[in-house]
């Protein structure tokens, strides 16, 4: 038998690979024998756990694969009963694809990426979070070190994407990976919704009185399928239906738009399961802008008949919880939690003009209950991802936020029209339809404090850039080649 192989997955058929498995075999018997099944298990982990840091770092389209699926299963993988702090061991994962990036950066420097208006006010964004830790009307510096963490590592991803995400596949690996993970969260609800939710996590809901009054309406449990909870999962429902959309428009084959068309009405059948208005309000707004963008007579008839589809279903008569709570979206003088949100937005103005800086990073939410629970802001719900940046980080945060979301649209707008490609077209516009889809849904709810949306958000920024600079390298091989 030859002791030589060509690759790795032929390693197993030589007399070297067979030993090395019999080895390995043997030796986790006896660590198991020996330590008990929890020292086998953690000589396992090492073994898997080895080669995947090493992938991370040396491979980075294969690291932001990992944290994609990391970012969508966290809370699936909690609620099976494992004790284990699973966010430190997603920012750890962030950490490697950081140290990957530093290490390329050194023998490849690429400075640009550092450049231009998204990036300067990225840099600025994670400026002013750094500089909150000096605040003067910060309750807690410790709920600041908590929350700083995530912002920090979440923000510098941006660069990590541009610069790794380098070529016309590596964006295709990455939606489809997107889309099928959106996917079997879809079918997840589908489960949740036509069999039940599990009994572990029904029997948690209904032991806490908050999370009955949240989660229990008109007799009907509303749905999160694998997320954190029932807003993350319909906002994600929203953008992937609104990246498949976008797909469709594009230079795709017959068969391929198909799968897409069924994905997005399962998507968005799945998002009425969650119960969250916030939602339902985002898909004509994000089919405004596709059809303003993409103006054509096949796109108007197309946007014409979806107007007719989502008006008869605002204003058919209906027994469903589902349909009920839809219409409602659009009639928000009639629904009572408007009205509470909207008055506490107006109780709280008072507060955000004389705190230029906020009450600081944390001081609302899980974190200011935790370090500053007798503090004002701790039991403020702000039940908007606008109206917390400016309870948190003052009008001066807010201002610099809104800056952000300005300049990325814009830039999305502008790269659209500019890109020749049709495939990095169709990937731009995608992408700056889930911008701004993100942008009007973080009005009525926090969209972007949880995993995986944050995540997703500073890809689509990332990759609206580079679409832009792998189209004018394939202008300038063609205009050379010519």
């Amino acid at each position: 038998m030859p002791l030589k192989y060509r690759s790795l997955s032929s390693l197993p058929q030589t007399l070297v690979g067979a030993g090395l498995i019999v080895v390995i075999a043997v030796g986790l018997g006896v660590v198991t024998a020996k330590g008990g099944i929890v020292a086998g298990l953690l000589i396992l982990i090492a073994m898997i756990g080895i080669p995947v840091v090493y992938g991370m770092i040396a491979y980075p389209i294969f690291g932001i694969s990992c944290i994609m699926i990391m970012a969508f299963m966290l809370f699936f993988i909690f609620r099976l009963g494992v004790a284990f702090p699973l966010g430190t061991v997603l920012d750890g994962m962030q950490g490697l694809l950081l140290l990957g990036f530093f290490i390329q950066q050194r023998s490849k420097p690429n400075w640009k990426i550092f450049q231009g208006p998204v990036a300067t006010i990225i840099l600025i964004w994670i400026g002013y979070n750094i500089l909150e830790v000096i605040n003067p009307w910060a309750e807690s510096r410790l709920a600041w070190v908590y929350t700083v963490r995530t912002i920090a590592i979440l923000t510098l991803m941006y660069f990590v994407f541009v610069y790794q995400i380098n070529s016309i596949k590596s964006i295709r690996i990455l939606l489809k990976l997107w889309l099928i993970l959106a996917f079997i969260a879809t079918v997840y609800a589908y489960k949740q919704e036509l069999i039940g939710i599990a009994a572990s996590e029904l029997a948690g809901m209904e032991s806490d009185p908050l999370a009955v009054s949240l989660m229990f309406i008109d007799g009907h449990w509303r749905k999160y399928s694998i997320f954190s909870d029932p807003v993350e999962f319909s906002y994600n429902m929203v953008i992937s239906a609104v990246l498949c959309i976008s797909l469709v428009s594009g230079p795709l084959a017959n068969w391929k738009k198909t799968v897409l068309v069924i994905f997005t009405f399962l998507m968005l059948n799945a998002m009425l399961f969650s119960g969250t208005r916030g939602a339902y309000v985002l898909v004509p707004a994000a089919l405004i802008l596709f059809a303003i963008l993409h103006f054509s007579r096949r796109i108007m008839l197309f946007s014409t008949i979806a107007a007719f589809v989502i008006i008869v279903m605002i204003y058919i008569p209906t027994g469903n919880p589902s349909l009920v709570r839809f219409q409602s979206a659009f009639r928000p003088s009639e629904d009572a939690s408007y009205s509470v949100r909207k008055n506490n937005q107006k109780r709280i103005q008072p507060y955000i003009l004389t705190h230029p800086m906020g009450g600081g990073l944390g001081a609302t939410g899980m974190w200011g209950v935790r370090f500053a629970p007798y503090s004002f802001l701790a039991s403020f719900p702000p039940d908007s991802g606008y109206v917390r940046v400016a309870v948190e980080m003052g009008w001066i945060g807010l201002f610099i936020f809104c800056c952000l979301m300005f300049i990325v649209l814009k830039s999305g707008i502008e790269n659209f029209y500019l890109i020749r490609n049709p495939e990095l077209k169709m990937y731009c516009l995608a992408m700056t339809m889930v911008l701004f889809t993100l942008h009007i849904g973080n009005f009525p709810q926090e969209a972007l404090v949880q995993y995986p949306n944050n995540i997703l958000f500073y890809l689509a920024i990332a990759i609206i850039q580079v679409t832009y600079k792998l189209d004018r390298k394939i202008s300038l091989q063609e205009e050379t080649e010519s």
